[in-house]
């Protein structure tokens, strides 16, 4: 039973790689990645002999809450918009290991796009003095789990409509809340509310793990987040059905 559904899992997941990349908009995707990374990460390289990660891990979350929306915004809606849905009805394939494949992709093509900065982490190497591999090892650690939380949220939305434009706002929408969380504390009266909204936002768990610190919390929330909007999609595949 194990040996079908990584059957079926890993099926969705080469079906949705190679829809991805017979498509321009995963080479878009990674073009623009590697160009902006490439920019913020050079900049301060040759303007002030800067040769670090800060600029490049400060950006890279930033350059998804655009990106990660907009590769993901058809994973779903797409098989809803030209039929594909009725017929995966048929097939002996659940939710689950539909959802699952699909959110499998879109990791994938986040951690392609982090290895094209893997030759800033070189240049680092080679001209860098001091260097902290354990923060950097960290630091792309906690783009992967900020990506699976993201690519979770862009599947759920994808789910929700047959419409690749709402998807994305939708999507976009959702990610920038968990994003701006903690930039608006000073407007929250209570401190019960602001802890609550401290705890919720990403950037409070990422700037965590990007300075060393793998708090099992940190990557707890990741992990429990993408769980959840997992699970929302599966829920809202199962509702459009009955409908």
């Amino acid at each position: 039973m194990r040996n079908k559904n990584f059957s079926n899992i890993r099926a969705i997941y080469n079906r949705e790689l190679q829809s991805a990349f017979n498509s321009p908009m995963a080479y878009i995707f990674l073009f623009v990645f590697a160009v902006v990374s490439g920019y913020f990460f050079t900049s301060p390289f040759f303007l002030i002999g800067q040769s670090d990660l800060r600029g490049l891990f400060s950006i890279i979350p930033l350059l998804y809450i655009i990106l990660i929306p907009a590769i993901t915004m058809g994973m779903v809606s797409r098989d809803w918009n030209i039929g594909t849905m009725e017929i995966m009805t048929t097939l002996p394939i659940t939710d689950y290991e539909y959802i699952i494949g699909k959110f499998l992709s879109a990791i994938t093509i986040i951690v392609t796009s982090l290895g094209f900065t893997i030759i800033h982490v070189f240049t680092v190497y080679r001209f860098g003095t001091e260097i902290d591999t354990g923060a950097i090892l960290c630091g792309y650690f906690g783009l992967i789990l900020l990506g699976t939380f993201y690519s979770s949220i862009g599947i759920f939305a994808s789910s929700l409509t047959d419409n690749q434009v709402y998807a994305l706002l939708s999507s976009f929408g959702i990610v920038l809340l968990f994003f701006m969380m903690d930039k608006v504390l000073i407007f929250v009266p209570s401190a019960t509310l602001a802890s609550l909204l401290q705890y919720m936002s990403v950037d409070f768990h990422l700037s965590n793990i990007s300075r060393g610190v793998l708090d099992t919390r940190n990557i707890i929330y990741f992990l429990s987040m993408s769980f959840l909007f997992i699970n929302l999609s599966v829920r809202s595949l199962e509702s459009r059905r009955w409908r």
